[in-house]
């Protein structure tokens, strides 16, 4: 096990270096990277993952330490069932001590266990208490049956708070990186469309949203188009 206790000053330490490396991370990519490696390093476990609620409400897989954690996943997303659906689903945290014995999602189990893992922890990361704060899930995982202690539980929720936070801090600095770069690209279109056919920001701003309209593909998309093409999307 490792030996990692929460309430000592190097705990402490190692979580403030932690924090101080999320925040400083430029993109969510590097945000759950440098998750799942602390956890490796905190944690019981062999291996780590992280998956995220993407667009449409679906999870999809973020980061991994190994591509065991991959197939572990993709078992559950494609059948809609396991424990990193129940966490995600239900906002709490799932321990599976051996997949050879817990008989809660039998064929799941039995596949991981083919994989030659045997503990399984997964914990919800979350921003609020609602369900729609919830961001996605830390895996952890062992080859070791009972793998995880008291202990490991207790940093893996710390962890998983610091996770949270995180991403949801660098989705929205992605989010408003993306809308100022959309916004420059409409300012560059627009300048196009006002050069060529003598036409003021308006009437320029107004045809860029009625082509976006007419052929159901983005505003951004629609000038990044006009901008490499000098041509509007038929």
């Amino acid at each position: 096990m490792a030996d990692f206790d929460v309430v000592a000053p190097t705990s402490a330490d190692a979580f403030a270096r932690l924090a101080v490396e999320l925040h400083d991370a430029p993109s969510v990519e590097e945000t759950v990277d440098a998750v799942v490696q602390f956890a490796l390093q905190a944690l019981n476990c062999t291996y780590a993952g992280i998956a995220l609620y993407a667009r449409g409400s679906q999870a999809e897989i973020a980061a991994v330490t190994d591509p065991v954690v991959a197939d572990v996943y993709n078992l559950q997303l494609d059948s809609d069932s396991g424990p990193l659906v129940t966490a995600l689903r239900d906002r709490r945290a799932v321990l599976i001590r051996d997949t050879t014995t817990d008989d809660r999602w039998p064929q799941w189990a039995a596949k991981v266990a083919e994989l030659g893992v045997r503990s399984v922890l997964d914990v919800p990361l979350a921003t609020g208490s609602d369900t729609r704060s919830t961001v996605g899930v830390l895996g952890l995982y062992s080859p070791d049956p009972d793998a995880f202690a008291v202990d490991d539980e207790a940093i893996a929720h710390i962890l998983a708070r610091h996770a949270s936070v995180a991403v949801a801090s660098a989705r929205h600095e992605e989010t408003m990186a993306q809308a100022v770069d959309a916004r420059k690209l409409v300012g560059q279109a627009m300048g196009i469309l006002m050069e060529r056919f003598d036409v003021d920001d308006d009437r320029a701003f107004a045809i860029l949203k009625r082509y976006s309209q007419d052929t159901n593909t983005k505003l951004r998309d629609v000038a990044q188009q006009l901008i490499d093409t000098r041509r509007l999307p038929h």
